[in-house]
């Protein structure tokens, strides 16, 4: 691979998760701060990722992958995401708002795929190759944390002032950046199958893979797998508005710890994965949920504050051991036919349906706890974690009774 296309694809893969993380980290914060939003309408508004999950399969599988290269639909999508997030920028109350996150997701979750399409590609030996192109997206999403914390955005004046817009414009001109960029990728024309015709719908959203369900190991596992998704979406939706509100300096900053920490287990996990075999890592995922979600439950930001952080460092155990395992498992499991169609399915449940329930269930909480925040919010948010905490151990019950062990053999690996 040159050193001109592997210098696009990473600036590629940068730009793509700078753009995520440069909003959506505090996007909880500033519906709370900018927009008076109820914690019901925080729970719509994060809802939006799982539904452009749930629908990005009908853009790639019906449209982008028929039609069109990968690197043009992906140059379209991000200009016009860069549109979106400006018109985000402007909006003044959740009703303006809403109509244009909900847009949004739904054209930003297709370049999920395509950035990787474009990325495979162009790979000559993908399994060495593309770690190391795919890092720079964690890069990315560092990197935008970090200026959000340094410009002062996230801070109790920051917030005060309604600064915490500008990361929709950062957003904005990022979005506008790669979609120029874009135009500049390699070609990645649509793929034709062997017999000259186009894989079916089915096969790409997963559903030639229900088939799989009638493993009861594996319907254990993919039961589990969205019942999960469940406390996760408390973090996405409530992390940095705890971290701000309970007074932890430079909060945004230091929620990458946490794609740090998922980088260095992602490098680990292989070892890891054959030294305690599949049913051991995921339960160790799962346990670190519980873990962690009991750190803030009873952390603060004064003498306790290390709590938070190693809640915020267990990220990495929390999403590698459970999420990419499941994939290797789930390679393992499917066989050369129903392999992508596999992936399809496992990723439509956990950050589309699973996730989707997790958001409105974060909401019913919040909303349920909401009378005690007005003098209490260190209660209120212990209040709040101790469910998600709580889920999470009934679901580690759950696998670890009813998952038989099984010794899984996989090329990832």
């Amino acid at each position: 691979m040159s050193t001109s296309i592997r210098f696009k694809l990473s600036f590629m893969m940068f730009l793509e998760f700078f753009i995520w993380g440069a909003w959506f980290v505090t996007l909880g914060s500033f519906l709370i701060k900018n927009l008076n939003a109820s914690q019901f309408e925080i729970s719509n508004v994060f809802s939006t990722q799982s539904l452009g999950a749930i629908i990005a399969p009908f853009i790639i599988g019906m449209i982008a992958d028929r039609y069109f290269n990968a690197e043009r639909i992906l140059g379209i999508l991000h200009l016009a995401g860069a549109f979106l997030m400006f018109q985000m920028y402007k909006a003044v109350d959740v009703a303006v708002f809403y109509p244009y996150v909900l847009t949004y997701m739904i054209l930003y979750m297709p370049t999920l795929s395509l950035v990787n399409s474009v990325s495979f590609r162009q790979l000559t030996n993908p399994e060495k190759q593309f770690s190391s192109i795919r890092v720079f997206g964690t890069i990315g999403w560092i990197v935008a944390g970090f200026t959000i914390s340094l410009l002062g955005w996230d801070s109790s004046d920051g917030a005060a002032d309604g600064a915490l817009k500008n990361t929709f414009l950062m957003a904005s001109v990022a979005s506008l950046v790669l979609g120029l960029f874009s135009f500049v990728l390699p070609k990645t024309p649509p793929v034709k199958v062997a017999d000259g015709e186009k894989p079916s719908f089915a096969s790409m959203v997963g559903l030639d893979a229900i088939t799989l369900l009638k493993d009861k190991n594996y319907l254990v596992f993919f039961i589990s797998s969205i019942l999960i998704c469940i406390p996760l979406a408390f973090y996405y939706q409530n992390a940095n508005p705890f971290l701000l509100e309970i007074g932890l300096t430079n909060a945004t900053g230091k929620m990458a710890i946490g794609q740090v920490s998922e980088a260095v287990f992602l490098l680990l996990l292989p070892i890891l994965f054959v030294r305690f075999g599949f049913k051991k890592t995921i339960m160790i995922g799962m346990l670190a949920w519980v873990v962690r979600y009991l750190m803030f439950a009873y952390g603060n930001a004064g003498d306790l504050s290390f709590m938070l952080i190693i809640g915020i460092a267990l990220h990495g155990i929390c999403y590698d051991f459970f999420f990419v395992s499941g994939q290797i498992y789930t390679d393992a499991k499917a066989g050369l036919k129903y392999k992508s169609a596999a992936q399809g399915l496992i990723t439509l449940a956990t950050y589309g349906i699973g996730q989707l329930i997790g958001f409105w269930v974060a909401g019913f909480i919040g909303e349920k706890y909401q009378g005690i925040k007005a003098t209490d919010v260190a209660g209120f948010w212990q209040q709040t974690w101790i469910v998600p905490a709580g889920i999470a151990f009934v679901v580690l019950i759950i696998f670890m009774i009813l998952f038989k062990n099984e010794k899984i053999e996989s090329k990832t690996v």
